[in-house]
């Protein structure tokens, strides 16, 4: 008997996805990955990190420990409806998000990154701030004080996209921090970022879930070489890449959005339907390996 999309949706819907946004971003900037989830059918939630979506003061008074907080919150409230839970992150967030799957193997059935960073390293990151002023924010008093304001492009090569962007950054209208994420990244919080970049780095070889690696080919804040770390270093057995172009560091409002949600839900359909039509004993197999 033929399977009816309904009963597929339903299926599906015992597979939670957990997205995680970028530090100093929003859930806003997932919309568009979070509506080609719902619409193949998966439970999907995109939880604001702790200190995100209010004030810049709030943000400063969190570290890398209260973001990563907030997930295992998402990832317990899942766990109560769901069988199985993937997870996707987009920046410092796919760090929190491999994280989540190096701690918790037996539930994350399988990752996406997109634009994994471990190091700041894309054509738009001046050598004066990568050698001196980031290791100045992380190891001076300053960081109390100084924050970076990103420059044009914002991570985005679409015109269009980047002129609204850059409308509220120089506005700054009341409630953007809830739409759009800060435009300005606090020393404390960079420097915050650089432990979670060390603890994420330690915890690599603990990774055995699926993975899936995107990044773009033109990147302005992190290159293709942070993609190559992070495929030599976990230990999944099943690792894809897909590298895309014309596109920047925040893949999932830039330009190929449409296609880097489409080929990371074709994915995670791909990880569903094997775990779906796997045997008991393959179940623990997989589980296990």
């Amino acid at each position: 008997m033929r399977i009816g999309i309904h009963e597929i949706a339903q299926d599906r819907r015992k597979t939670g996805i957990l997205l995680v946004h970028g530090i100093t971003g929003s859930p806003a900037e997932m919309k568009p990955l979070v509506r080609k989830l719902m619409a193949e059918g998966f439970d999907v939630v995109c939880p604001p990190l702790a200190g995100h979506c209010s004030t810049l003061a709030e943000l400063k008074q969190t570290r890398w420990q209260d973001w990563y907080k907030s997930l295992e919150t998402a990832l317990d409230d899942l766990r109560t409806r769901c069988d199985t839970v993937f997870v996707s992150g987009l920046s410092m967030g796919a760090l929190l998000a491999l994280k989540l799957a190096a701690e918790h193997p037996d539930v994350i059935g399988g990752v996406a990154t997109l634009s994994a960073t471990f190091f700041y390293d894309g054509w738009n990151v001046p050598r004066l701030r990568e050698r001196f002023l980031l290791p100045l924010a992380m190891y001076s008093p300053l960081r109390f004080l100084w924050s970076y304001h990103e420059p044009s492009p914002y991570g985005i090569k679409d015109d269009r996209i980047r002129a609204m962007i850059d409308a509220v950054y120089r506005g700054q209208c009341e409630g953007s921090p809830e739409k759009y994420g800060y435009s300005e990244f606090p020393g404390v919080t960079i420097r915050e970022t650089f432990r979670l970049i060390t603890v994420a780095k330690r915890e690599l070889a603990a990774i055995v879930a699926p993975l899936l690696i995107v990044h773009s080919t033109e990147d302005d804040m992190a290159s293709l070489k942070n993609a190559e770390l992070l495929a030599d270093r976990v230990s999944s057995t099943l690792v894809e890449k897909f590298y895309v172009d014309d596109t920047y560091h925040v893949l999932t409002l830039d330009k190929r959005r449409d296609d880097v949600a489409a080929r990371v839900a074709e994915f995670f359909v791909m990880l569903h339907e094997r775990r779906s039509t796997a045997s008991e004993p393959q179940l623990a197999a997989m589980e296990s390996a």
